[in-house]
């Protein structure tokens, strides 16, 4: 089975006693334009969305008839839990996650990360609070800023560390 489009999403959907065919992914499948998986109950199927990114989320329709419903899941896997105090700790967890290159997610005033022991040593040893925890990433932080740094030689992380010490 093909799947080109999403249909919608469990929780606004009228379900009408159909029986929901899970289709579990992980958080780094959920953005994947050409993919093939199986889903709970042994379908095949394959996203080709050819001209955009899918940004898959939980309980996303992709299928349906008079008898079943193939949504999605996203699975709990194991992450990094920062709770930061103000903003200035804020920018200093982006700013080191994203120097790292790695997906950033927040979720109740929380910025979580997939576990990785290194990125875990130095947050710890920065005097961060870090909590290691099973968790579904559904809520990726989109971030639209230019590189570095422009024209005047400055970074963003110095704008933004001058912001939050002018308070």
């Amino acid at each position: 089975m093909v799947i080109r489009a999403k249909l919608g999403n469990v929780n606004a959907y009228e379900i009408k006693g159909r029986h929901i065919d899970w289709l579990e992914m992980e958080w780094y499948e959920t953005r994947k334009r050409i993919l093939h998986k199986k889903t709970c109950s042994g379908k095949s199927i394959s996203f080709k969305f050819l001209s955009e990114s899918p940004e898959i989320t939980q309980g996303d329709i992709l299928y349906q008839d008079e008898f079943i419903i193939i949504a999605t899941e996203i699975l709990p896997c194991d992450c990094m839990i920062i709770k930061p105090d103000t903003i200035f700790e804020t920018a200093s967890l982006c700013y080191e996650i994203g120097n790292k290159h790695l997906p950033l997610f927040f979720e109740d005033d929380s910025l979580l990360v997939p576990y990785e022991a290194p990125l875990f040593r130095l947050l710890t040893a920065q005097g961060y609070k870090v909590l290691r925890e099973n968790r579904r990433l559904l809520k990726p932080l989109k971030t639209t800023v230019s590189p570095h740094s422009d024209q005047g030689g400055t970074s963003l992380f110095s704008k933004i560390m001058q912001l939050t010490t002018d308070l």
